[in-house]
């Protein structure tokens, strides 16, 4: 065990390494600016329907820890690691609809740039779809993607019948510049290449 952890913490390290002074992209390129954002972010809000007294029907947010795969190289598909005896996972067993947002608030990126985190300036994402387990070799997938970014959760409790999840993308908005909204469909989304050099963006 003491093993894997220390495998773990040297992979960790060296996807933050990778990953850490890579650009942002133009905002004109939406959908690597939301493939970007997603694959930079370890944590997402995830809304549901709730199914709970007293806000039964009502849009209920709750945070979750997420990850793509490694930072620098993900596919675009954020994975979680969920039980259901989680109130918002309750809420998917009944409608598994969902929207997930992101946003480069949670890296450096807005503050050193002076950007309020809900100024569009400080690009977030809002994924919508939904959430459904999943299993076999694409579990294995989740499981790498989720531990090597969370190697807390390892140690979480094993009666809990922790399961692993991905969001299945219908819809991908996009907050990054002023103007508005931007949409981008789910091809355009895995169709693009989030890191790639360019010349006259910003780094995180």
């Amino acid at each position: 065990m003491m093993m894997n952890r220390s495998l773990l913490a040297v992979c960790v390290a060296l996807v933050a390494a990778l990953g850490g002074s890579l650009s942002v992209p133009p905002h004109e390129e939406v959908a690597r600016m939301a493939r970007f954002v997603v694959n930079k972010c370890d944590w997402a809000s995830m809304a549901t329907i709730s199914t709970h007294d007293p806000v039964r029907g009502q849009p209920f947010s709750n945070a979750f820890s997420i990850s793509d795969g490694p930072a620098g190289n993900g596919t675009g598909t954020p994975y979680l690691y969920l039980t259901h005896l989680e109130i918002s996972v309750q809420d998917l067993q009944v409608n598994s609809q969902a929207s997930l947002s992101v946003s480069l608030a949670q890296t450096n990126y807005c503050k050193n740039h002076g950007f309020d985190p809900q100024s569009p300036l400080c690009a977030h994402i809002i994924l919508s779809g939904s959430v459904v387990e999943v299993n076999g070799s694409e579990a294995s997938v989740a499981k790498a993607a989720l531990f090597s970014r969370h190697p807390e959760m390892i140690d979480w409790p094993t009666d809990h019948s922790w399961f692993f999840a991905k969001m299945n993308i219908t819809q991908v908005w996009v907050l990054d510049y002023f103007g508005g909204v931007k949409t981008v469909t789910p091809e355009e989304y895995y169709r693009a290449t989030p890191y790639r050099k360019h010349s006259g963006s910003d780094t995180l």
